[in-house]
């Protein structure tokens, strides 16, 4: 084989980060070129944490030692808000492809699947992070109270709610492929299927107790157990993090094995050719 005919190092890699990195890149200069998008991102974080700040500065009237802790609610708010963009991020990023019938031209390239999935991955982490440090950042002038006093244990928190909206948000958008444009409103309601038994605002022992289990299979209700736990008692409890880190790599796994096994159905079937609006 000569020179003309050698495959480019990066092109024959099977793995790389140098396409991940490129998709990146791609997805950072639609944010950058619009800025609508940008403050789309921090509107809903930014208004969730000022009504429930107000709702905290009402209920901090109560003599309930539980609900009288420090910035609970605006926590949990934050928190919570740190799981659904990271779902959202992943889907809402999967389906402007969608939109733009651009999969076909993605995958002449030689990108593959599981990079393209890395790549939305990343660029959740920093719609996230677009969309809830605003809103971190005017709780503390606004209510005096900053999310960040929490230290180590807020990182803790931070990933493994990341992780966790990333792996439903790899599987929503499978479904979508699957099912196609008419399931797309799964991406904003997919996530709103377990906030209820995650135990956000309140303990996991409130609920039922057949539904206990069920949210105990869930990391963002050990999550949000040690939130509670760092806030209230002031400690930061080890089992429930391990348990939340346990979780979450079965979901992720689980979220890149739907995600990949829907995506080769759907280049075996030619699908690809017909996604779009």
């Amino acid at each position: 084989m000569n020179e003309f005919q050698q495959v480019p190092q990066h092109i024959d890699q099977p793995f790389a980060l140098r396409r991940i990195g490129a998709m990146g890149l791609r997805y950072l200069y639609l944010l950058r070129s619009s800025w609508t998008r940008v403050v789309e991102l921090a509107y809903w974080p930014l208004m969730q944490m000022i009504l429930w700040g107000f709702m905290t500065q009402f209920l901090l009237t109560s003599e309930s030692p539980v609900i009288k802790a420090a910035g609970m609610l605006i926590a949990a708010v934050l928190l919570w808000d740190v799981m659904f963009r990271s779902n959202i991020g992943v889907a809402v990023s999967f389906l402007e492809e969608m939109w733009s019938r651009n999969l076909a031209q993605l995958f002449a390239s030689p990108l593959r699947p599981y990079e393209w999935a890395l790549s939305l991955l990343f660029i959740s982490l920093v719609r996230t992070i677009i969309g809830v440090i605003p809103a971190a950042v005017l709780a503390i002038p606004l209510y005096n109270y900053s999310i960040f006093e929490m230290g180590l244990p807020l990182v803790a928190f931070f990933m493994n709610l990341m992780v966790f909206g990333g792996a439903v948000g790899l599987a929503v958008s499978a479904l979508v492929l699957r099912f196609g444009m008419g399931a797309e409103s799964l991406a904003w309601v997919g996530i709103f299927l377990v906030a209820p038994i995650s135990g956000i605002y309140y303990p996991i022992a409130i609920l039922p107790d057949w539904l206990q289990p069920v949210a105990w299979a869930l990391p963002s209700a050990h999550v949000f157990e040690g939130m509670r736990a760092v806030l209230i008692e002031g400690i930061f409890r080890m089992d429930l993090f391990i348990n939340a880190v346990m979780l979450n790599v079965l979901f992720l796994t689980a979220g890149f094995a739907i995600f990949l096994y829907v995506f080769r159905l759907a280049r075996i079937k030619g699908m690809l050719l017909q996604m779009g609006e």
